[in-house]
């Protein structure tokens, strides 16, 4: 019987290694075509119609996400953990209007900052073809990582800390 459960739990194991890699593998292939370029200056108005300015010599994450997207909904607590320790900027792609984005962050008790690119336009001018899709850039705002798909909040906080040398 203890080798039959010893034998269950390897192929748990095994499983869930395997899943990891493939979703990194896709990860990878679907972030081959996004803008990697040096992130410019962002002046927007956020859904509290508070102004924001990418602030200067802070790594920053900015994060593409839609309400109507369920693995967005599994990662936003993920997202609202790292901004309380790092800039973060996301980005509600064609989700609405302000007022139904601030609705749904409060439902859910989150308060990271939220752009609404109700047209899609940034996430065009990001070449965003998925969501959640996640890009980090070090204090010089030059492209460090980016992630397509669920990210796990030590995932996140990973590449952060990576990007603040």
């Amino acid at each position: 019987m203890k080798e039959k459960i010893k034998h269950y739990i390897k192929e748990i194991i095994l499983f869930f290694i395997f899943i990891t890699v493939v979703a990194n593998l896709i990860s990878f292939y679907k972030s081959t075509d996004l803008n990697k370029v040096t992130l410019r200056p962002i002046h927007v108005t956020l859904v509290d119609k508070q102004k924001y300015i990418l602030p200067h010599a802070k790594p920053v994450l900015i994060h593409f996400w839609a309400t109507w997207c369920p693995t967005c909904k599994l990662e936003a607590s993920n997202i609202q953990t790292i901004s309380k320790h790092y800039e973060v900027l996301t980005i509600a792609v064609k989700s609405g209007t302000d007022d139904e984005i601030k609705k749904y962050l409060n439902a859910s008790g989150y308060d990271f900052k939220v752009f609404n690119d109700s047209s899609g336009f940034l996430a065009s001018e990001f070449k965003i073809s998925a969501y959640p899709t996640t890009f980090i850039y070090d204090k010089d705002k030059k492209f460090t990582f980016a992630e397509v798909g669920y990210t796990s909040t030590l995932g996140l906080w990973l590449r952060m800390w990576w990007a603040s040398f």
